[in-house]
């Protein structure tokens, strides 16, 4: 699929558009440069210098062109970022999604609101069947998320991801399109 160019739509949930990253988002990666988890799991910097964080927002624009997969903007009903979402093809007609809200922005339904926009975006993706999520066991605020938006826990993958130098479990979620569904039912 990633060899079709791609264009970056904007979405639009309940509490949450999912935009393009622009400058003026530079302070929202600032902060998540800070969180104890998410430079670990993303590309966010370790450090929350401001030519880090415009490298960060470069490196999403660089996705989408790449034909890598959509970086999104999580913002809020101001249009100010609070966040990052992410559906980025993995072969076949698979994609996986990331996901991170700043911690300033948290428990206030963004990182749901943003999942169930952007799922119900991709699973319509003629050339898509099935998106997965890897999340580790002890997220659980991420795991109830992805529950929250339709996702079911497929797998525990044993030491599926290095986190820190140290083999990390995922568990792995899935949501598939309807026409998956419907081809599975009828196997």
């Amino acid at each position: 699929m990633n060899d079709i160019p791609l264009a970056l739509p904007t979405l639009v949930g309940e509490r949450t558009r999912l935009r393009e990253w622009r400058p003026e988002d530079v302070g929202v990666v600032q902060e998540a440069a800070g969180d104890s988890l998410i430079p670990l799991v993303t590309t966010v910097p370790h450090t929350a210098g401001e030519a880090e964080a415009l490298a960060f927002i470069g490196r999403q624009h660089d996705r989408l062109d790449s034909g890598a997969g959509y970086a999104f903007a999580i913002a809020d009903g101001n249009d100010s970022a609070v966040g990052h979402i992410g559906l980025f093809f993995a072969g076949g007609a698979r994609a996986s999604v990331g996901y991170w809200i700043a911690p300033s922005h948290r428990r206030r339904g963004y990182a749901l609101d943003a999942l169930l926009t952007l799922t119900t975006w991709a699973t319509g993706l003629e050339n898509l069947d099935r998106v997965e999520l890897y999340i580790e066991p002890g997220n659980q605020g991420s795991w109830r998320v992805a529950e929250l938006a339709g996702y079911e826990r497929e797998a525990l993958l044993r030491a599926w991801k290095r986190i820190g130098g140290d083999p990390r479990d995922m568990y792995m979620y899935t949501r598939l399109t309807e026409r998956a569904l419907a081809s599975s039912a009828r196997s």
